[in-house]
């Protein structure tokens, strides 16, 4: 990984190449082993290297070209070898090339059209000169992050927002409205960030800057199709031939051992596994984390999960002689202790502080046992494992009622779902959301009014713009759209690179690679949902890797089970902490502040694993305490 900057002058009043310095020494933990930079009067770029990768000991950034182009990129390229096929580089010259000496090849070539030859992760800003154009770019799903701000008389770029506030012109300051969706849980739309004045590049998106403009357009835009094979066999050989090139490409410069996560659940399971087979031809080894609750932890979970995922993944660990398996227990620490250091590290409020609890624990277990390269699994629920529930809506919006039928019959005859539930969900996309919302409620199973479970203020609320979201959550009807819509909700390059700067650790999460994406939104929705089996076909591929108890378990995890006691401890700074919000009037705007003093003065005697005291307490009180500390820090109030 590298930490990026930049600036571009238009009117010559600020002195280009001092400003990217300042950039760079801002970003200098994300980048701790090299800095360098390139200037021409008004314009400057440069580099801070985090060499993870071999070839990066060749890593001669910033690339330039006679003056008129010159490049910094943040990235590994998992297709170097096709890329190098391509354009014609020898494997010895290949050897001493670093993946950005190949990205600036393929963009020489193919100009803007090298995005549809680029696998991988990667950020980067590459200044034609010839053109008069500063160009920015991401990796489709936004594994790593980059920021920009156009002024006036300039514009400038950093890999995070710390790096744009080393420049006086852009102050520290919350973006509010954009503070706002994030307290309602809306998706990751649009390129404001959390930081007012600063834009962030969308994932898989390019961003063009010139004197008197600015562009962006999205360059993936994954086409619906639909492949077809000669049997599900054939389908399930081919998503473990995805995974295996998915995890493979990972393995870069890991070393002996590589760190993974390891749940109950399928996907950073089988992200493990896979490893796991891989390595061990080479004698590698993986050394798998798994969040377990503290020793003679007894309390219950809710319906439906597992608050202890330790035995689960075990069976899976046992599978495999070169898996190490590393349970990591909870001392139940205060979900707000690390606030402070999470805003420091991802100039983003935190979304679930529990998670982090745990999350921390781990990178703190792989930094102390020398591990610099973690997969995860974190976007398998929309390509890896998805369920395909979609299809039962799909066929009846396409009026294919026998097929319907049968499928609605099966999926009553296993038991996967009530015919109540298959007719909700085979209709309810065409139900008007008020209406869709007061039958969940008559049911006992709605999520209510957004208010009821986020510290969204009201009166913000009903002055935000929301565009098309879904605050009814109806079921989807698409199966290719649902899966999109889940995989551009969130955006994890600003987490991704405060892990590496915090811990060292660089997350790697397979399930995010575009291939194995492509292919997955490509399979017909009959293979994803099939005789009253969701996830019928991951099942399938999976069976040569996971152990049967983990594919045929029904509960899903419940990371962080002890979350309640770890609260209960940090009460006393948590209200506090509500308290000192009052007097910062942007947390006082976007929260309802008289509602989580509420909740704290009306503490729960026990019972944190029930669904009531988890919407008010995890969701409602946690995260508005989580955004309002944000807010509190990056408008100057009381810091």
């Amino acid at each position: 990984m590298s930490a990026l900057a930049g600036l571009w002058s238009f009117d010559g009043a600020r002195d280009a190449a001092e400003a990217c310095e300042r950039m760079l020494v801002a970003q200098a933990l994300y980048g701790p082993h090299h800095a360098a930079s390139w200037s021409r009067g008004d314009v400057a770029v440069g580099r801070r290297l985090y060499r993870l990768l071999p070839e990066d000991i060749h890593d001669r950034q910033p690339l330039v070209v006679d003056e008129r182009l010159a490049l910094v990129a943040d990235l590994r390229l998992d297709n170097r070898e096709d890329l190098e096929a391509v354009l014609g580089i020898e494997p010895d010259q290949a050897r001493r090339l670093c993946d950005a000496d190949l990205l600036l090849a393929a963009w020489r070539r193919w100009d803007e059209d090298c995005f549809d030859r680029l696998v991988g992760d990667y950020a980067f800003a590459l200044w034609d000169g010839e053109a008069g154009r500063l160009i920015l770019a991401r990796d489709p799903l936004g594994q790593r992050p980059l920021h920009y701000h156009r002024g006036s008389g300039f514009c400038a770029f950093a890999s995070m927002p710390k790096g744009l506030h080393a420049l006086a012109d852009i102050a520290v300051a919350p973006d509010e409205e954009r503070m706002a969706r994030f307290v309602a849980l809306m998706p990751e739309a649009g390129s404001r960030s959390y930081f007012e004045g600063i834009e962030r590049v969308e994932p898989g998106g390019v961003v063009t800057l010139t004197r008197h403009d600015l562009a962006t357009r999205k360059h993936w835009k994954p086409a619906r199709r639909t492949m077809a094979v000669a049997t599900p066999d054939d389908y399930a050989a081919a998503l473990r031939g995805h995974l295996d090139t998915a995890v493979r490409a990972r393995l870069r410069g890991a070393g002996g051992a590589i760190g993974a996560h390891l749940s109950a659940g399928w996907d950073s399971t089988a992200v493990a596994a896979t490893a796991a087979r891989l390595l061990a031809r080479s004698g590698g080894r993986v050394v798998a984390f798994t969040a377990t609750p503290p020793g003679g932890w007894t309390e219950s979970a809710p319906s439906g999960r597992l608050s202890d995922e330790g035995p689960m993944a075990a069976l899976t660990a046992g599978q495999h002689a070169n898996m190490e398996h590393v349970l990591v227990r909870s001392t139940s620490r205060s979900p707000i202790e690390d606030l402070d250091r999470e805003a420091f590290l991802h100039d983003r409020p935190t979304l679930n502080p529990c998670n982090a609890v745990w999350i921390n624990d781990i990178n703190r277990s792989a930094r102390a046992r020398g591990i610099t390269v973690m997969l995860t699994g974190a976007l398998g629920n929309a390509a890896l494992s998805y369920n395909g529930l979609e299809w039962i809506a799909e066929l009846a919006a396409r009026g294919l009622w026998r097929r319907w039928l049968r499928e609605a019959r099966a999926l009553a005859r296993v038991g996967t779902m009530s015919w109540r539930g298959i007719l909700a969900n085979s209709f309810g996309a065409r139900a008007p959301g008020p209406l869709w919302s007061w039958l969940k409620r008559l049911r006992g199973t709605g999520v209510g009014e957004v208010t009821d479970h986020t510290a969204i203020h009201p009166a913000r609320l009903a002055a935000l713009d929301l565009g098309d979201h879904d605050f009814h959550h109806r079921p989807g009807a698409d199966t290719f759209a649902s899966r999109l819509r889940m995989l551009s909700w969130g955006d994890p390059g600003n987490h991704n690179k405060g892990v590496l700067g915090g811990w060292g650790v660089d997350l790697r999460d397979p399930t995010a690679d575009r291939r194995l994406i492509e292919f997955c939104l490509s399979l017909p929705g009959d293979q994803l949902l099939s005789d009253g089996d969701p996830r019928a076909l991951s099942r399938a591929a999976l069976a040569d890797r996971l152990p049967q108890a983990v594919l045929s378990e029904p509960a899903k995890g419940y990371q962080g089970a002890d979350w309640g006691e770890g609260l209960t401890a940090g009460r006393g700074e948590l209200a506090m902490e509500v308290e000192r919000l009052a007097s910062c009037a942007p947390a006082a705007r976007v929260l309802d502040l008289d509602k989580m003093r509420r909740l704290v003065e009306a503490w729960p005697s026990g019972g944190w694993d029930r669904e009531a005291v988890i919407e008010q307490y995890r969701c409602v009180l946690l995260r508005g305490v989580s955004a309002g500390h944000f807010l509190r820090k990056t408008s100057g109030a009381n810091r």
